[in-house]
């Protein structure tokens, strides 16, 4: 799944995959298939490529029903299958008994159905889906993906996904690329990503806002635990030896890591790095509340925290209320700091300046090694 900004380079990169777009320089490989190399002069025609492409605005034929869209590319098939081999597809996607509809009497989540099912019909190699819940509403969104999530167990196939939405990279992804401005900031499985960012970029790419500045202070392999001092607290953190001590760092912390201490009954876990702040923001979100401190009342160092509504109204949370909470050792992340960037980012295997792309049908892996356009 590709993550990243508007204008990150998304989208290009997929109609790159697709032969819509030419770069300037690279590779593209499909399951041992070149097709696109700039040394050896390959650039296949799109036609020629096998590949799946659901837009975002769908593109399907305002003219035609259902059923004949997805007819549309089912040139490869013979012409006694086609019929049944569309309603084959269209049943996959669930639509069932509106093969007769045009686009015009579908709603936008049955044309994103169509959409798929016509990508689909092409038997691809990889299927790429750019943003293709974009133009439904939250409802349908959220039914699409779980459908999409279920989908893909039948597919025998890579799926490259572009979405702004974190919420579906987690659901859906295996693994997920951060993108900006053309470049590859980090890959891996989404949990790791958005646990363990390389960089303070990566973090607030990945809607982490906890990033903060520290220095290292001592390493316990015994413990094991890593300590570093901030604003005046020394915190216990996950065992991190490849920092050198008295070394500048960044670090992150999950929201879901920062733990409110009860007032009315403090318990043994609240040991675990206590930290002490006043609630600047207090914004109930139906089940859960976003609460924002500034540690010991310092504006440059603003904490962000998920609360249970329940939780925040029996502590009587509120705007101005001095609260102490917890930091869980596991889930703070140190980084380099910003003069240490360029050299995580080798050791993370990025470069900059290209990228190459591979595809394997037992899960879809990515490599960096083009010239970015």
């Amino acid at each position: 799944m590709l993550v990243g900004p508007s204008g990150s380079g998304k989208t290009t990169l997929l109609r790159s995959i697709a032969g819509l777009y030419r770069p300037r320089a690279g590779a593209i490989t499909c399951d041992g298939a070149t097709w696109f190399d700039t040394r050896q002069k390959i650039d296949l025609a799109p036609q020629r490529r096998s590949i799946g492409f659901v837009f975002q605005s769908y593109g399907l034929f305002p003219h035609l029903s259902a059923l004949e869209n997805v007819k549309t590319t089912l040139g490869h098939v013979a012409s006694e299958r086609r019929d049944a081999r569309a309603r084959e597809l269209l049943a996959l996607v669930h639509l069932e008994g509106l093969e007769a509809r045009r686009p015009a009497e579908l709603s936008g989540g049955q044309q994103q159905r169509t959409a798929l099912a016509r990508a689909l019909a092409r038997d691809p190699a990889v299927l790429l889906l750019d943003e293709p819940f974009s133009a439904v509403d939250q409802v349908t969104r959220r039914k699409l993906q779980r459908e999409l999530a279920q989908l893909r167990r039948q597919l025998d196939m890579p799926i490259i996904l572009v979405t702004h939405d974190l919420n579906e990279a987690r659901m859906l992804a295996d693994r997920i690329c951060i993108l900006h401005q053309g470049d590859t900031l980090q890959m891996g499985p989404p949990e790791e990503v958005m646990a363990r960012p390389l960089t303070p970029m990566v973090a607030r790419l990945v809607d982490l806002p906890n990033v903060f500045e520290g220095k290292i202070v001592e390493h316990r392999p015994d413990a094991p635990l890593t300590l570093i001092s901030w604003l005046g607290y020394t915190l216990e953190t996950r065992y991190q030896p490849e920092f050198l001590r008295g070394a500048s760092v960044n670090w992150v912390i999950p929201a879901e890591n920062v733990l409110l201490h009860r007032r009315d009954r403090p318990s043994r876990g609240e040991r675990e790095n206590p930290v002490a702040g006043i609630i600047t923001e207090y914004v109930p979100l139906g089940e859960h509340t976003s609460v924002t401190l500034h540690v010991r009342g310092e504006r440059d160092h603003a904490m962000s925290m998920m609360v249970p509504s329940h939780v925040a109204r029996r502590n009587g949370l509120g705007h101005g209320e001095h609260v102490k909470v917890s930091l869980l050792a596991e889930g703070i992340h140190l980084m380099p700091s910003a003069g240490q960037d360029r050299s995580a980012l080798e050791r993370g295997g990025v470069d900059g300046n290209a990228y190459k792309i591979y595809y394997d049908k037992g899960g879809s892996s990515v490599a960096r090694s083009a010239r970015k356009t």
